[in-house]
């Protein structure tokens, strides 16, 4: 750009508020949780301000800051060090992985973006299978619809490195995501799910619990070990604990802001978030996100008074 430096910071600032929102959803697709998307959000600006004179146009705005973003993801897992992908469900294992408040996809300006939705828990838990570099292209590829050859360009490699990436990673794919490509898309909450929420939500006892599950409900929360079957789940979610709560929704699924109060303490403290899926009129699994850190998430306080 040949604009005056005033100039091009203006151009720069307002290029990235319009496309802010969905930056952050590409970074969360790629991290897995809110927390590291902030950063690599805040990084990308920061790459973007210091290269803003060497931006010439040749490719759209939106597409140069989803090159910067996706290597800045890149460099960050390279920072991170070697890290073997481990076997079994990521939502069991899995303590990277985080839910993505509804309330952040409503904000975004670029609703016209079938991209946007792509943010189904069963996907972006299948992505954690994936490396760094056949996560990022699959990503780029398969939800975005970038060519190769874009892609190559963005991941500063060959095109036949791209294809054999995508090849490797639709490969593991086929065996952990949903088959259709419609399905990644966040499911649509309906006056049932809100009502079961509801439900959850004031349940203080076993028998309460269990009349919302299914047979074979499982929860997640990782670090700790699955919980599964409706006799374990029941008395597991049953227990006499001091909680207050919020219902919310993430990932297209109703969800629930858990604080807790423990004995002696002065303060309710963020602990978990609950992503629930629902079948049937009932609960059949729970994805439990351990941690403050995933209740900051959805713009909540570490503690609460009582």
């Amino acid at each position: 750009m040949s604009d005056s430096p005033d100039k091009q910071a203006v151009w720069l600032q307002r290029a990235f508020d319009e496309h802010q929102r969905e930056l952050h959803v590409h970074c969360y697709r790629l991290a897995g949780n809110v927390t590291d998307a902030d950063d690599l959000v805040q990084e990308t600006f920061l790459r973007a301000w210091r290269a803003r004179d060497r931006f010439e146009g040749r490719a759209s705005a939106r597409t140069w800051f989803y090159r910067i973003a996706t290597n800045v993801f890149l460099d960050s897992r390279k920072a991170a060090g070697h890290r073997t992908v481990q076997y079994g469900d990521p939502l069991e294992w899995s303590t990277e992985l985080g839910p993505y408040p509804d309330a952040l996809l409503a904000d975004d300006p670029q609703t016209g973006l079938a991209a946007r939705e792509t943010v189904e828990l069963a996907l972006i838990a299948a992505l954690m299978y994936l490396p760094p570099r056949q996560r990022a292209a699959f990503v780029l590829r398969d939800v975005y619809g970038w060519t190769p050859q874009e892609i190559a360009g963005a991941l500063d490699t060959a095109v036949a490195a791209v294809n054999s990436l995508l090849q490797r990673a639709r490969h593991t794919l086929r065996r952990r995501a949903p088959s259709d490509p419609q399905d990644w898309r966040r499911p649509q909450l309906t006056s049932e799910d809100e009502e079961i929420l509801r439900r959850y939500a004031n349940a203080k006892d076993p028998e309460t619990v269990r009349a919302l599950l299914a047979e074979d409900v499982r929860i997640t929360m990782p670090p700790e070990p699955p919980v599964v079957g409706i006799d374990a789940a029941a008395e597991f979610l049953g227990r006499p604990l001091d909680w207050r709560t919020f219902p919310t929704s993430a990932n297209g699924r109703p969800a629930l802001i858990n604080y807790l109060r423990r004995p002696g303490s002065p303060h309710y403290e963020a602990l978990v978030v609950d992503v629930l899926r629902i079948e049937n009129g009932k609960i059949v699994e729970s994805n439990a996100f351990i941690g403050a850190r995933h209740v900051a998430a959805f713009s909540m306080p570490a503690t609460l008074e009582p």
